[in-house]
């Protein structure tokens, strides 16, 4: 069969289900056949529909018959209209964060204190790209009371791309760091990326949340209705090496290490006072918050404690961790870092910038493991050009009463590291 938006519109909303795995299909959802650069969606549809999707939406006309599969001219395109349609018919508060570092950390904060008094709906993951925003907003059900959207991006024009189907009534930035610079190619081209969120609730008369301690944060939210928050009123205390910050009088310890996650709850806390959640159930949201997923993960093995940061990192958010590592005190620590990826032409000096802080700072021991790392000029650390070197000459790492931060990009997979304890 052929369907117009509104006619598979009216399909979805008998569920409110959507699929794009055939390994995950739910009763009664409706399976989008996307493409990929080593996959055919389509070919799979007939699958959906034998393991329970009431629907599939193909684009390949030999792969459609006239029962339940829906012909389209593309799936991907399908799959982002039906999902602005349905932001509209839903007519709900949609808050679109976006930014170099902290995204996700600070989406999970959002949503633990949101959730404290509102049905909320949240990116699952870092599922923020141009697929998972549309899935996210299909998650999205008639009970649903605020939408919270991660949004990533590594080019220009991504984040306006996206602004245009989630359209966010409130948004946040988080920072603009040396994230994605191969595909921005420079720091002035984040900025320009990640403030295309701005731009957005600047035409559509949204809101904005801003830390103002951010000069540039000030600058590109120029002309926009903002809620603003700084250390003034939400005060720092320590991060030794958990984050403990007090607002209104009320002192929040949070499970999260660094100074670097102040900014990331400091938001949480704005934008929760902001939707009036009360002060004892912002406490509670942001003191429950577990980090996962490899993100800044404290893992206690046999004496040791293990700092394990490696979802990602760029040279921001690598300055950041040394910066935060460094000030722990009376600690014994070990420092692991791996590659950076993405940095494009700059990948050489902004190894060798990090390399030369981490060894100025008289860590106890300093690794450094991939290529880039490898090819630093430095003293006082090892190097190895591959997870596979470091484990050959490290198969057991014997450390006692030591603190260890491990961080690197997701590309390096390096919490492997922990195998080797």
């Amino acid at each position: 069969m052929t369907a117009d938006l509104k006619q598979l519109y009216k399909l979805y909303s008998e569920n409110y289900i959507v699929d794009t795995d055939t390994r995950k299909i739910r009763k009664g959802s409706i399976f989008f056949a996307l493409k990929g650069e080593n996959f055919n969606g389509n070919k799979f549809a007939e699958n959906a529909l034998q393991t329970g999707a009431s629907y599939a939406i193909v684009d390949e006309i030999e792969y459609h018959n006239e029962l339940n599969t829906i012909l389209v001219k593309n799936v991907l395109t399908t799959l982002q209209n039906l999902a602005n349609y349905h932001r509209k018919k839903l007519n709900l508060p949609i808050l679109s964060l976006t930014g170099s570092n902290g995204k996700t950390t600070t989406k999970e904060l959002i949503n633990a204190v949101l959730s404290k008094k509102f049905k909320t709906t949240a990116t699952i993951g870092n599922l923020n790209n141009h697929i998972g925003v549309p899935l996210t907003l299909l998650s999205m059900t008639p009970e649903t009371e605020i939408g919270i959207i991660e949004m990533g991006a590594n080019h220009l024009y991504e984040i306006d791309f996206l602004c245009k189907i989630a359209e966010p009534n409130f948004g946040y930035i988080t920072n603009f760091g040396k994230a994605h610079l191969e595909g921005f190619g420079s720091i002035e081209g984040v900025i320009k990326g990640k403030s295309e969120l701005y731009n957005f609730l600047r035409t559509n008369n949204g809101i904005a949340f801003v830390n103002t301690d951010d000069p540039i944060q000030i600058k590109q939210s120029e002309g926009i209705n903002i809620i603003s928050f700084n250390e003034q009123e939400i005060k720092f205390i320590e991060a030794n090496p958990f984050v403990k910050i007090s607002f209104k009088g009320l002192e929040i310890t949070s499970k999260l290490i660094g100074k670097y996650n102040f900014n990331n709850i400091a938001a949480a806390i704005a934008i929760g006072n902001y939707f009036d959640i009360p002060q004892d159930k912002i406490k509670e949201g942001i003191e429950n918050y577990t980090p996962t997923n490899n993100r800044s993960q404290i893992i206690e093995k046999g004496t040791n404690r293990i700092v394990l940061d490696a979802y990602n990192a760029n040279p921001s958010s690598m300055f950041a961790a040394l910066e935060n590592f460094h000030q722990l005190k009376d600690v014994t620590k070990i420092l692991i870092l791996g590659d950076m990826f993405e940095l494009g032409e700059n990948r050489g000096a902004e190894h060798q910038k990090i390399a030369e802080f981490a060894t100025s700072l008289n860590f106890d021991k300093v690794y450094l493991i991939g290529k880039a790392f490898s090819t630093t000029n430095v003293k006082n650390a090892f190097k190895y050009a591959s997870f596979e070197d470091f484990k050959s000459s490290n198969t057991d790492l014997e450390f006692n009463n030591s603190t260890l931060l491990i961080k690197g990009s997701r590309g390096m997979a390096l919490e492997r590291i922990l195998d080797l304890f």
